[in-house]
């Protein structure tokens, strides 16, 4: 999908930006991909890479700041794009062993993306144990949220070891613009946003029955949103400043053990997989010495609105829900339980329409205020910790004819909080990507044994109640 020249960030894609100022937070997302050997060349990969960039243009262009801050950033082309700086090439001492791996993604995701470049990222991986290779990105997330993510991911691989031949591109950046063109775009932006207010009241008059329903509904989901502010999420060791170091941590699972509980105990993949979370998350707790009686700690969920026709397209297109995760609740299917309650309750209530509204508002908000906003967006009385679930294929990908054996997304870390945990399911497995913070998570190794003994524990439980 085409991204035009001096197109501007939306609130939510801006406020990843404001999230970084002034702390240690890191808002860019990505994956670690492993795939079979042998390695290309890197002139090879880099050829790869430059043939597929007319699928996502979003990756030639930088950021640009509007004069007199007239408006939130634009999206130019950069006139001084070198491939080379953002596709890169290293590989792992010997023996290579995945554990290494982890360790050189957690480095690689620790260093912010320059903002005067193109916000993104790839790194090709040489000498993994077993003849592997690997692959890690990183993009921005005001440059694309997690399903969009997975979509341009999927733009760099192809369905057969034989790659896609697209057709040549003659590709130029358009002319850098003046300081006059670029107030004048920042104005244009103001009328734009006044416009779409105008035409909303113009909306309102012509429909009022539907007007006032869109404002009760509205209305009771700011409502929800600022309930959950006004009751704060509980202090956990979770939620505390960051630094600017991050530890990563993989978890490979089976989709066919979370499909056993939804088909023995009910549900959907992503309660089973949100209890499972619980499980770990309640044990990991414990064994810091933290009391989980009666704890429940609030997850942030982002819900993907992207369409069809924006398929493969940059930039946000998610709102965020707030889940209770049942962290005090010791039996399995009881866990799950309540997991499902929480899920329908939220399925059925406002907040999602509240936070999106919330969302819009921003729009009209001058920079100084959407940073506040986006502060507030990421502030730990709203959630402890992210959990976001990405679908993926469900059949074999391939780059340059090597077969992508595992892929492990990357989330990020708001400016306090210290975990977050995304998940991808891919060709029969569900896999998890654990980061922490360095300092923060140590343990983050034990975390990871935790999501394991919690999935094992619930497919014991659902598999024994299905027999009863």
């Amino acid at each position: 999908m085409a991204q035009e020249h001096l197109d501007r960030l939306s609130s939510i894609d801006a406020g990843f930006l404001h999230a970084e100022d002034g702390s240690d937070a890191h808002m860019h997302i990505g994956g670690l991909a492993i795939l079979e050997g042998p390695a290309p060349d890197i002139e090879d990969f880099q050829r790869h890479i430059a043939s597929r960039l007319q699928l996502v243009p979003r990756y030639r262009q930088r950021l640009v700041q509007a004069p007199l801050h007239t408006g939130r950033p634009l999206w130019m082309d950069d006139a001084d794009f070198t491939l080379t700086y953002h596709v890169r090439h290293t590989a792992l001492p010997a023996p290579g062993t995945e554990e290494q791996l982890r360790v050189l993604a957690g480095r690689v995701v620790s260093q912010r993306l320059d903002r005067t470049k193109p916000l993104w990222e790839i790194w090709l991986v040489e000498g993994l144990e077993g003849g592997r290779w690997a692959v890690i990105n990183k993009t921005h997330h005001a440059l694309v949220d997690g399903v969009g993510g997975m979509d341009i991911l999927t733009a760099l691989f192809d369905l057969s070891p034989e790659s896609r031949e697209l057709p040549p591109e003659d590709w130029s950046p358009q002319a850098t613009p003046g300081a006059i063109s670029l107030l004048a775009k920042g104005l244009q932006g103001a009328v734009g946003r006044a416009t779409g207010v105008a035409s909303g009241l113009v909306k309102g008059l012509s429909d009022p029955g539907a007007a006032v329903g869109r404002v009760v509904e509205a209305a009771q989901g700011i409502g929800e949103v600022a309930q959950a502010l006004i009751d704060p999420a509980p202090a956990t060791p979770l939620n505390v400043k960051p630094g600017p170091h991050r530890r990563f941590n993989t978890v490979v699972t089976d989709l066919a053990d979370y499909k056993t509980v939804k088909n023995s105990v009910g549900g959907t993949i992503n309660d089973v997989v949100l209890t499972v979370v619980a499980g770990a998350i309640a044990e990991f707790l414990r064994g810091r010495g933290v009391d989980t009686e009666g704890l429940r700690l609030r997850a942030c969920v982002p819900v993907s609105v992207r369409t069809s026709e924006q398929k493969g397209g940059a930039g946000n297109k998610i709102t965020i829900m707030v889940a209770p995760l049942p962290v005090d609740v010791a039996d399995p299917l009881e866990r799950l339980a309540a997991v499902r309650e929480e899920m329908d309750g939220l399925k059925e209530s406002k907040q999602a329409v509240g936070a999106e509204l919330l969302t819009k508002m921003e729009d009209f908000l001058p920079p100084t205020m959407l940073a506040q906003a986006a502060r507030l967006s990421f502030s730990p009385r709203l959630y402890n910790f992210l959990v976001t679930n990405v679908p993926g294929p469900q059949f074999a990908v391939y780059m340059l004819g090597s077969r992508m054996l595992e892929i492990f997304p990357i989330a990020f870390l708001a400016p306090t909080h210290l975990l977050a945990i995304a998940i991808v399911s891919y060709n029969g497995k569900v896999n998890l990507g654990l980061l922490g913070d360095y300092d923060g998570l140590p343990d983050l190794d034990v975390l990871a044994k935790s999501i394991e003994h919690s999935l094992a524990e619930l497919v014991e439980a659902a598999q024994a109640a299905a027999k009863a």
